[in-house]
């Protein structure tokens, strides 16, 4: 398992976080890039220009490269921080999950609300169960993560309610297919940085899709 929370596998690409010092796969990272003005600027969607540098998906990890400026010893030269690097990425990254939920709901592969959420679990169609992290413990309780599936409370209700279009959303599922991997692995990432908001409460903590 990585910092990220993602589990390793043979296949995958690695990189090595400047932070820990630890090779592990692209998934449990987030990579930075120097920009024009050499000021270090996160890539999420690693799909920028330049040398990547690569820190797990652990607020550890991030701060120990912050605090140190790792990231000039990765780009090989004096490089810039914003003052508020940490919280770029989280919110870049909390944007990104509430992103691609609402891409999944437009093509009907979630659901929000707690009846609907219970039909899809029951049902096996639920692969991944979502919970905001300010909802009532007692009514998340009530819902259980998928056989073989994931859960995931790191976003806030407001958050979620934005994947779907509502003020505010407690309960959401994702069903297999579709862009459920790639919700798995930017949650997964988020989750690193925000921390499990109880997320083993009734045996919810992550399985493997």
């Amino acid at each position: 398992m990585t910092r990220g929370g993602q589990t390793r596998t043979s296949d995958e690409p690695e990189r090595r976080c400047i932070a820990t010092g630890e090779s592990q796969p692209k998934s449990g990272l987030i990579r930075f890039v120097v920009g024009p003005d050499e000021t270090i600027v996160p890539d999420l969607l690693e799909k920028l220009p330049g040398r990547g540098i690569w820190v797990s998906a652990d607020p550890a990890a991030l701060a120990k490269a912050v605090e140190k400026n790792l990231f000039s010893r990765g780009a090989k030269r004096k490089v810039t921080l914003p003052d508020d690097l940490v919280a770029q990425v989280e919110a870049g990254l909390a944007r990104r999950v509430v992103d691609l939920v609402s891409l999944a709901r437009k093509s009907g592969h979630a659901v929000a609300g707690f009846e609907k959420v219970k039909i899809w679990l029951a049902e096996g169609r639920a692969k991944v169960l979502l919970q905001a992290a300010d909802g009532s413990e007692r009514g998340k309780t009530k819902l259980w993560t998928p056989e073989g599936g994931r859960y995931f409370g790191c976003l806030t209700s407001q958050e979620l309610g934005l994947a779907f279009g509502r003020q505010s959303v407690i309960h959401g599922a994702l069903a297999a297919g579709g862009l459920e991997r790639r919700v798995v692995e930017e949650a997964s990432k988020l989750r690193g940085l925000r921390g499990t908001y109880g997320e083993n409460l009734a045996e919810k903590d992550a399985k493997d899709v």
